[in-house]
């Protein structure tokens, strides 16, 4: 890729100049808002962050929330542009090829001149107009930024020729389709990965290391077989004291006070909580004596807005300083002559288990699995030599894994910032595309 033959200076905070013949318009003189409601029967549309407008059916795991009366809401024809006015400063905004309706609280916006409403959807998913957006954008707090259309319209526009419209979005949907390619098939790897990785888990604490050694029935119908000389017991008999609820949280009770655990942070790929990150919480001395935590213990989701979520374990590597969990997580302390809390901890984020745990729960307001349930479930309990060799095992395969993880992921990201940045100097001008150019110097 190359340069335009010539520029011109512009003024604006995000570029310093553009290629000859772009030019700056604000948005007002390019687009009108378009309001039309009544059209009951079309299809529901979601402006994203992640894609832009989609269909409201391709939407993963987040339930529909619109309104039964559908009177209100907004005409999207092919073509549009709708940015969603509380989220357009974190690009939730793109051009439809859809004909359907959006949330009354979106803005949806139509050419007023020829043009090519594909090369603005890049241009305002970028992350300088994102950036640029939020500076027109009207709240108290992050939460509470909305653009209001009247305020974009005070926004501007880089508008290149219509033909150089036209060969940047041939040329950024090819890239984008390759980069978006790969990096599907590398979250596939990933995915396939974390598998390997809880099959390895799986394995080793129900069946052992010893492929030879005899099996007996565990008498548990979703563990089926095990070691002959392993034990199964039900998890109140491993434990030093009962299970313990952690402290209920107030609005009042956030500021600098004791570091807690809370369910965000149990979601850990290596079952570790991140000490660093804990948030912190006012509480009074006699609360901190009650719930604060110890080494070995292990702490689990009892209540999560996630149904998966439930049953999930983790333990703190280092305790710098007195920390406290609060009441939707479960503390739990193994007892060290019977299991080891690192044994343990795989155990129960094995996928069986999981799954068992799930199967458990009940769901309300929020995905709940009792106390009881939990003391009864039942362990596989090798001797603690096994359960050593059980844990180095999984933590030997697991890193090799987590290499493999961590690489794959790595190469996303480099394909997603390659792909910010290309877009990023290619709708500015800063990088022409090959038929650009060539349309430039035949108007010069």
């Amino acid at each position: 890729m190359q340069c335009y033959p010539k520029y011109e200076p512009v003024d604006f905070d995000y570029v310093r100049e553009l290629p000859a013949g772009w030019q700056l318009v604000p948005n007002i003189a390019i687009f009108a808002e378009r309001v039309e409601r009544g059209h009951l029967n079309e299809e529901l549309l979601a402006v994203t962050i992640s894609k832009g407008i989609i269909k409201q059916t391709e939407l993963e795991h987040k339930k529909d929330i619109s309104n039964d009366d559908k009177s209100h809401y907004k005409f999207v024809q092919c073509g549009d542009i709708a940015y969603n006015k509380m989220r357009m400063w974190q690009g939730a905004v793109g051009y439809s090829q859809y004909q359907g309706i959006v949330s009354p609280a979106y803005v949806v916006l139509s050419p007023k001149v020829p043009l090519n409403p594909r090369f603005f959807h890049y241009l305002f998913r970028t992350g300088f107009y994102a950036n640029y957006s939020k500076r027109f954008s009207y709240g108290i707090c992050d939460d509470q930024l909305s653009l209001r259309s009247k305020d974009f319209k005070r926004m501007y526009a880089i508008v290149p020729p219509l033909d150089v419209q036209d060969a940047i979005v041939a040329y950024l949907d090819r890239k984008s389709a390759r980069a978006n390619d790969f990096i599907a098939k590398q979250t596939r790897l990933v995915e396939v990965l974390k598998e390997q990785k809880q099959a390895v888990i799986n394995q080793a604490v129900t069946k052992g290391l010893n492929p030879d050694a005899p099996l007996k029935e565990s008498g548990i119908e979703w563990i089926g077989k095990i070691p002959a000389h392993w034990e199964v017991m039900h998890l109140k008999y491993l434990l030093n004291g009962g299970l313990v609820n952690g402290i209920f949280k107030t609005k009042d009770n956030f500021g600098r006070g004791v570091k807690i655990i809370n369910v965000s942070d149990i979601y850990s790929e290596n079952f570790f909580i991140n000490f660093a990150n804990l948030e912190r919480v006012k509480v009074s001395t006699n609360e901190v004596k009650r719930y604060e935590v110890s080494h070995g213990d292990i702490f689990f989701v009892r209540s999560s807005l996630k149904l998966e979520g439930v049953g999930a374990s983790a333990c703190i590597v280092e305790l710098l300083e007195p920390t406290i969990f609060e009441c939707h997580v479960i503390r739990i302390h193994p007892n060290p002559q019977k299991i080891l809390p690192e044994y343990l901890i795989h155990y129960l984020n094995s996928l069986n288990t999981r799954q068992r745990l799930v199967a458990l729960s009940e769901t309300v307001t929020m995905t709940t699995i009792s106390q009881p349930k939990i003391s009864s479930i039942g362990i596989v309990v090798p001797p603690i030599k096994e359960q050593k060799d059980v844990f180095s095992r999984i933590e030997n395969e697991s890193m090799k894994i987590d290499r493999a993880i961590a690489k794959a992921e790595k190469q996303m990201a480099l394909a997603r910032d390659y792909l910010h940045s290309l877009i990023f100097q290619v709708v500015t001008g800063q990088r022409a595309v090959p038929s650009a150019t060539m349309t430039q110097r035949s108007q010069a």
